[in-house]
């Protein structure tokens, strides 16, 4: 879709010769009063004519297809400025719709998992306590506050308004407690003493997505407190070289604002492009391409009839393109089994569909070497999962998820949010004490609305889907090596029982 196009042929160029064009219909006007030409004179005009008319409908039809590549590169920049007005509007920080929010340049966490339930981030998991900031670094820098985690297994992914990470902070990069610096592109003030390092956004308005593992146990929810309630973010301003504490435990409420953040808007998108442009500062390679949409704008403004029909064309885009990619079965690499995953979360660059994909269906991913991701929606005979059927997975005793941290399996329901009103788990994995192996060692895990054990396997290996359609998420934290070169990868899952296959049309 994007092709690499010189810019001699690129929208100036088209723009130039509409002008040109301009000029000559002009003249023809122009020419009305003179006497009237020999017939040579007017097979030449006719010509010309006609070829200014076919000329003008290649340009008109390049425009579109402009405006739909602009959509697809667009989408999550769009989405980021969203969130971002959302986020203005929110007085302290706080929880709203089951999820942290904060002011810009803030923070805020919670102290236990999210709940089903949650509808503004999709594909929250079950592993670990969330918090959430999204800081304005033209505004001031801000001071991240790193606690002592001790062995406990934790991660902040810091993300620019491309979704791209941009630091690298957590356990398995040994990062020590402390005081840590997060500016924008353009900062070049001193660095204060009691600062341990600097990271620097590439784009004006970044995020912090903190993430703190604790076992399914309450005892451990409870240790793990003393350090999450130190786990801060402020404007450099506000720095005074102490740990600051803050009790999320006790969380302050606002009315949910974040509801319409969770997508974009067509109508609006070409409304908000050119502050994204003005924002985010175009990659290696992005030059044409930024000159083509911005061309695209002037012309939009230029014309009245191509301005009503870029909301059209946004709505098509979303449509035909956009949500088909909400479905992970279309998303990243292909695997056995009718796995997929993303082999570089993280760092899309200009690998603008796969970064759209993302973000559509499960935004703010880790790097690989930080989290594998595996996402299912298709059984292994290509059907659609779907909870009025039984399923089975089964890793074999040398083939469990190669996580140094941990790992998890999760359900989502078509929407990819945790599925409300379950009557059993909806997340398994490493971090819970009550998992039951077979005799050889392998680990079975049913995926079932029945609630009787099957088959002897315990309940404590049992996950409740919910009806219709559902997708499988299998999370790897700190994987080993095998995961990252794609040497392990999941087992299929089976289908015991249930109704007849649908298969899924996309």
């Amino acid at each position: 879709m994007f092709s690499q196009r010189k810019p001699t042929d690129g929208l100036a160029a088209h723009i130039a010769r509409v002008s040109i064009l301009g000029a000559a219909f002009c003249g023809g006007g122009a020419h009305s009063a003179e006497p009237q030409r020999n017939e040579q004179d007017q097979g030449v005009s006719a010509v010309r004519s006609t070829d200014i008319d076919l000329r003008s409908s290649l340009h008109r039809r390049e425009l579109r297809e402009l405006a739909k590549e602009a959509y697809v590169w667009g989408w999550p920049l769009v989405y980021m400025h969203q969130l971002r007005v959302s986020l203005e509007r929110v007085p302290f920080p706080a929880v709203t719709g089951g999820v942290p929010v904060a002011p810009l340049n803030q923070l805020s966490m919670l102290s236990d998992v999210i709940r089903p339930g949650a509808a503004a981030i999709p594909c929250a998991n079950r592993d670990v306590m969330y918090g959430f900031g999204l800081f304005d670094l033209n505004e001031d820098a801000v001071v991240l506050q790193v606690p002592d985690f001790g062995d406990r297994f934790w991660l902040y992914q810091l993300g620019d308004q491309r979704t791209d990470s941009f630091a690298r902070v957590g356990r398995m990069h040994a990062t020590s407690p402390g005081f840590y610096l997060v500016v924008g592109p353009d900062w070049d003030k001193p660095i204060p003493e009691g600062i341990t390092e600097v990271f620097r956004c590439p784009t004006r308005y970044g995020y912090c997505l903190p993430r703190v593992f604790f076992e399914n146990a309450n005892e451990d929810r409870m240790a793990a407190l003393p350090a999450v309630h130190q786990i801060a973010a402020y404007p450099l301003s506000h720095f005074d070289g102490s740990m600051r504490i803050h009790n999320w435990s006790e969380p302050r409420w606002v009315p949910s604002r974040l509801g319409k953040s969770r997508t974009v808007s067509p109508q609006k998108f070409f409304d908000v492009l050119p502050q994204v442009l003005e924002d985010v500062p175009h990659l290696p390679g992005e030059e044409v391409l930024y000159a083509r949409l911005r061309g695209l704008l002037e012309e939009a403004d230029r014309e009245p009839s191509l301005r009503a029909e870029l909301s059209e064309i946004a709505l098509a885009a979303e449509r035909e393109i956009i949500a088909p990619l909400f479905e992970f079965q279309n998303i990243g690499h292909q695997l056995p089994g009718n796995w997929t995953t993303l082999r570089n979360a993280g760092r899309f660059g200009t690998d603008f569909k796969t970064r759209t994909a993302a973000a559509k269906s499960n935004v703010f991913v880790n790097l690989p070497e930080e989290t594998s991701y595996y996402y299912l929606d298709l059984d292994e005979q290509g059907n659609r999962l779907n909870g009025s059927s039984e399923y089975r997975i089964t890793f074999a005793a040398d083939a469990l998820p190669p996580a140094r941290g941990f790992w998890s399996l999760t359900l989502y329901d078509e929407r990819h949010l945790l599925p409300e009103g379950a009557d059993g788990q909806l997340s398994i994995g490493s971090r819970d004490p009550h998992l039951v192996l077979e005799e050889d060692g392998s680990l079975a895990i049913v995926i079932s609305r029945a609630s009787q054990q099957d088959g002897g396997l315990a309940g404590a290996n049992r996950l409740h889907p919910p009806q219709g359609a559902f997708s499988l998420y299998l999370r790897v934290y700190w994987p080993e090596e095998k995961a990252l070169d794609g040497s392990w990868t999941p087992p299929a899952l089976h289908k015991v029982s249930g109704a007849p296959d649908v298969t899924d049309d996309f």
